[in-house]
């Protein structure tokens, strides 16, 4: 029976998956919006939920205990600045997580987790919200010309040869 015991395996030991889960909370408030798969995104989003708690407490003993997690100085800065100010008001429910599909590789499920509230800050190309997990998108290949104009191009290639063979027989016929 699983009476008490709480959370998923994700078949990680535990030792990996606590540090699977610090790094992952720690991602989540740098850059308040990561790619995961869906049951890691569920679990994460109960552990990413009690840390701002902690965050919007504010106390050196709330500090102490989200460094245990977050061993960034600069993160539970801006734990502890920002995004404690951002939820001041709200009683809970920090993060959402968006259905994203299926992943080409391995077919599994993968979600996108954020922040709510969170300040989308645009690019120089102007696109706003994107992660650094986007893959840029690929270059279009040029559109392949109709056969009537490979037709004309292979023509006027033809007439250069054309023209430049008469040139060269008069070199040799001269002997230079």
């Amino acid at each position: 029976m699983k009476h008490r015991v709480a959370g998923r395996r994700l078949d990680r030991t535990t030792e990996h998956r606590i540090a699977m889960f610090r790094n992952q909370v720690t991602s989540l408030l740098r850059h308040e919006r990561i790619v995961t798969t869906t049951p890691k995104a569920k679990e994460l989003k109960r552990i990413a939920d009690k840390i701002i708690t902690l965050g919007k407490k504010g106390t050196s003993h709330a500090r102490r205990i989200a460094f245990r997690d977050i061993r960034d100085g600069e993160v539970i800065d801006k734990l502890f600045g920002p995004i404690a100010e951002r939820y001041a008001t709200r009683a809970g429910g920090y993060s959402r997580i968006i259905h994203k599909g299926k992943r080409h590789g391995d077919n599994a499920d993968m979600s996108i987790i954020e922040l709510v509230d969170r300040v989308v800050v645009a690019d120089e190309k102007g696109d706003a919200g994107e992660t650094k997990a986007a893959k840029p998108a690929k270059p279009a290949k040029p559109a392949k010309a109709p056969k009537a104009e490979k037709a004309e191009k292979k023509s006027d290639k033809k007439a250069a040869v054309a023209e430049k063979a008469p040139k060269a027989k008069a070199k040799k016929a001269k002997g230079e």
